[in-house]
């Protein structure tokens, strides 16, 4: 079968939970011998990306922005485009402040979900004659409803079905405005008629989209995050130092105050000398502001020297960030339609700390490998933290079950099977 996904990217300054679970089944299904490209849109997937040299980044970001703002740069030449376009220029672009953040951008948004009705027409040309051109493709896979605006003309040029993932459109969305954020959902709503299938990330987001895009549950298949185990390294956690992980993009909105705030009330417990607060995730120029608060907390405290911030996050630096902690945490505020920095713990044996939001409950009641927390405040969260770093026994256990999970229901390479199933589903 020949599939193409495409994806927005997030130049790899900030861990992209979105960017690594596509890349995961992308490299699943090339295990399963189907041939696969992946399509990056707006930014490079990964800061190290390598398939720039072979698959454009379109709709580049930059170049995206000028010419939302400005008809004047819809009718730039083609080789100001080609430098707006650049690896330079979108490694550039991925640190801004703006770049990922959705205020300012619900016309752009808007535009995109109006497809060739919207301003980026030019772009989704291009996108579409790449992959007539490059791939005989039988599946297109958007990874999210908010590229619900490609579905129509990529169908017509190319004669492929449309897949589209499920996954914390609502984040996005709901840090609008009123009046944006109603049309964007109705458009959403109104481009679901031009996708074949819908894959939901979990059970809990499927009935989000329900709600919120009026779905028909029949369209739409659960199929949860995976990893290959055999890409993680096992190592016990009762065995490591007791240490508290933090494995995501520091800002307000994944709770990176909350886990801090958490950490310095264990601190002021005398048997917690030891523990030690491992951060990594990245950041982008939107974040400054609010790290600069908090690491002026820390340091009223006396805790800096007690929280150690890893810069890189990709490949084996993920893996020495698992091996250094003995649980972790992301306290998302309003909790997340997954959140695949679960399945690459516990694929670890680290067992996950989360608040009872989103679909934490189902994935850690399905893994068995880790707590739920009632109310997400530092006091709940530090005591689920406290809890685990004193029961050794229990820390254990969960260790053990969040392997055994990811081996059992979370490897990758089974859930690939079950996503082919759906496009074998569609593709008669």
């Amino acid at each position: 079968m020949n599939i193409i996904q495409i994806i927005p990217g997030s130049g790899g300054s900030f861990y992209c939970g979105n960017c690594l679970r596509d890349s995961k089944f992308y490299d699943a299904m090339k295990q399963l011998n189907h041939t696969v490209i992946k399509i990056p849109m707006y930014l490079p997937l990964f800061s190290d990306e390598h398939d720039l040299a072979e698959v454009p980044v379109f709709y580049g970001a930059v170049n995206l922005y000028l010419k939302q703002m400005s008809s004047l740069f819809r009718k730039s030449p083609k080789w100001f485009q080609r430098m707006l376009d650049s690896k330079a220029m979108l490694k550039l672009a991925s640190g801004m402040s703006g770049s990922t953040d959705p205020t300012g951008l619900e016309n752009m948004t808007i535009s995109m979900l109006l497809g060739e009705d919207g301003k980026q027409r030019e772009e989704l040309d291009k996108l579409a004659d790449w992959i007539a051109e490059h791939a005989d493709a039988d599946i297109i896979h958007l990874s999210n409803a908010l590229l619900l605006g490609l579905a129509a003309k990529l169908k017509e040029r190319t004669g492929a079905k449309v897949i589209c993932s499920l996954q914390d459109e609502d984040v996005w969305v709901d840090a609008m405005n009123e009046q944006h954020r109603k049309e964007v959902w109705d458009l959403m709503a109104a481009k679901a008629k031009d996708v074949d299938r819908f894959v939901a990330v979990s059970d809990f987001y499927a009935k989000v989209s329900i709600d919120r895009m009026g779905l028909n549950p029949d369209t739409i298949s659960t199929i949860h995050l995976g990893v290959d185990p055999d890409d993680y390294q096992f190592k016990p956690a009762e065995k490591k130092p007791r240490h508290i992980g933090y494995i995501s993009r520091t800002n307000f909105e994944n709770g990176f105050d909350i886990i801090v705030d958490a950490f310095i009330q264990l601190k002021q417990k005398p048997d917690m000398n030891d523990v030690k607060l491992i951060v990594t995730g990245g950041s982008t120029g939107t974040d400054k502001k609010f790290l600069k608060s908090v690491w002026k907390k820390l340091k009223l405290n006396n805790l800096v020297e007690q929280v150690e911030f890893m810069e890189s996050f990709e490949g084996q630096a993920r893996q020495d960030f698992f091996d250094k902690v003995s649980m972790i945490s992301v306290p998302v505020r309003n909790g997340e339609a997954f959140g695949i920095y679960l399945t690459e713990a516990m694929a670890s044996g680290v067992p996950v700390v989360q608040p009872n939001l989103g679909a934490f409950p189902e994935i850690v009641a399905k893994s068995k490998g880790g707590l739920i927390y009632q109310k997400n405040t530092p006091e709940d969260l530090a005591a689920g933290l406290s809890r685990l770093i004193e029961n050794k026994e229990e820390l254990k256990q969960l260790s053990t079950n969040a392997r055994t999970s990811i081996e059992k229901d979370f490897d990758i390479n089974e859930l690939a099977k079950e996503l082919v199933k759906v496009y074998e589903s569609v593709n008669v």
